[in-house]
């Protein structure tokens, strides 16, 4: 009986949902930026969509081939792989810390977020409003 209630207090049994949390938290970053990822494809194949359309309707293409979608999209999948992989990052360093009772936040994955939304929104807002 005493080896149960010794395994209930090792650190590994007391913070299994700690770590679950944190296993749930380095998920949704991956799926942050697997959107992101794909949000970014989308806006680069946009221009020849475009293109295409333009050209079923019979009218002269005015998207030019590597146009501001293209830059911003290759932008997009970047930003997107290197959430991916701060965040791999952040997940074994909290891991760590939650380990050895030492947990401290860190801000620098969502400063990231924070300011590349951002940064996203003020080029959509100014290239929405210049198409106009």
């Amino acid at each position: 009986m005493t080896t149960m209630s010794e395994d209930k207090n090792s650190p590994k049994v007391r913070n299994r949902r700690v770590h679950m949390a944190n296993e749930r938290t380095f998920l949704a970053w991956v799926r942050t930026s697997i959107g992101i990822m794909a949000f970014g494809f989308v806006v680069e194949r946009f221009a020849i969509f475009l293109k295409q359309v333009s050209f079923f309707l019979g009218k002269e293409a005015t998207v030019p081939p590597r146009g501001y979608s293209s830059v911003f999209g290759i932008f997009l999948v970047g930003l997107g792989a290197l959430m991916g992989v701060l965040s791999f990052i952040r997940y074994k360093k909290v891991e760590k810390q939650i380990d050895e009772d030492t947990y401290q936040t860190s801000l620098i994955l969502d400063l990231l977020l924070t300011l590349s939304i951002l940064a996203i929104g003020i080029f959509l807002v100014i290239y929405l409003i210049h198409s106009l």
